[in-house]
């Protein structure tokens, strides 16, 4: 089964074929990094524009490198929630003509489980269950992937996520965007025990995490040093930034693997790919005898080719969709 995946959820449009939910065919994708770069961030009606400008294009590009014909296509995938909604919109709009003009079976993807499914083209022989970290853009969560389409979450932050932390904290450094992979860049180089940052607690959860109070103390920490004259170690700053966040992370996600008893871990999203939290994951699965699974940089980002991954196997559950499809802002992953 051949599926035509679009996914426009924040400032990368792409389009991809995939077969059967594994074999990547064609993945195309537009960037629109330099575009916010001068913003520091990305504006969601230039995104959404830029992401009407760009779709049909690569639609046709996606046909030509996979050297295939409209007519091959047998199903239309697509990010339906969560995003920028104008962004969503656009490739909602763009897959329900698709579907209806080659009289194919529309299907609508949940954008997490699509990162979660990036994994599944990166290890041909993955099969649920098991534990998922997804910590992508605004989502910080710890699922358990009981099956394709059936995930129960066990843990998710109370406020901001890990990416959202990464990229502000960068900004006011004055970090070009996107800030994550600019300040683990500039960690590299700094001693993570300079500086010294709160870890928090949720009192009723104890897998779930808050992000703010970290995110508020390095701003204040860069603020008052501005204020005062004082002259920062960035890369050490950096450093111990990083290492805070892994800290809130990787312990509750072992945590998690001990619950469930599961022995195969997913790492999935942008965050995915900061050195720091990779090398963690890395050490502490090898210690405790779990299988690591972290697709390749190019997947850990927004693609279609993890929409159509997804869009597999939500098709075989009969998660399909009419022409009635609307977008959506946000939306839990376990809807």
């Amino acid at each position: 089964m051949i599926i035509m995946a679009v996914e426009s959820s924040c400032d990368e449009t792409a389009v991809a074929l995939v077969r059967d939910g594994r074999e990547v065919l064609a993945d195309c994708i537009s960037s629109q990094v330099e575009l916010h770069k001068i913003y520091g961030g990305v504006v969601p009606e230039i995104a959404s524009r830029k992401h009407v400008e760009a779709i049909y294009g690569l639609a046709d590009a996606a046909l030509e490198q996979a050297n295939l014909k409209r007519e091959d296509i047998d199903a239309v995938a697509v990010t339906y929630a969560p995003g920028l909604i104008g962004a969503v919109l656009v490739g909602v709009n763009f897959a329900k003509t698709a579907a209806m003009a080659l009289g194919v079976p529309l299907i609508p993807v949940h954008h997490i489980r699509g990162h979660i499914a990036a994994n599944y083209l990166a290890f041909p022989d993955l099969e649920p269950p098991f534990l998922a970290l997804v910590v992508s853009g605004g989502n910080t969560l710890i699922a358990d992937v009981r099956d394709y389409t059936d995930l129960k979450i066990l843990g998710s932050t109370r406020d901001d996520s890990a990416g959202e932390c990464f990229d502000k904290v960068a900004r006011v450094l004055g970090m070009p965007y996107p800030g994550g992979a600019a300040l683990d860049k500039t960690a590299q180089q700094g001693d993570n025990t300079k500086y010294s940052f709160p870890l928090s607690k949720v009192a009723d959860s104890e897998l779930d995490m808050s992000f703010s109070g970290l995110k508020t103390a390095a701003i204040n920490l860069i603020h008052n040093a501005d204020q005062k004259g004082e002259e920062l170690d960035v890369p050490s700053l950096c450093a111990s930034f990083t290492e805070t966040v892994r800290e809130m992370i990787v312990p509750r996600v072992m945590k998690a693997l001990d619950q469930t008893g599961h022995k195969t871990l997913a790492i999935a999203g942008g965050v995915a790919a900061n050195s720091v939290v990779r090398a963690a994951f890395e050490a502490e699965s090898a210690k405790r005898g779990v299988r690591l699974c972290m697709p390749p940089l190019k997947l850990c980002g927004d693609n279609g080719a993890m929409i159509g991954a997804q869009a597999y196997y939500e098709y075989l559950a009969g998660n399909t969709a009419d022409q009635s499809l609307n977008a959506f802002a946000t939306m839990p992953v376990d809807q």
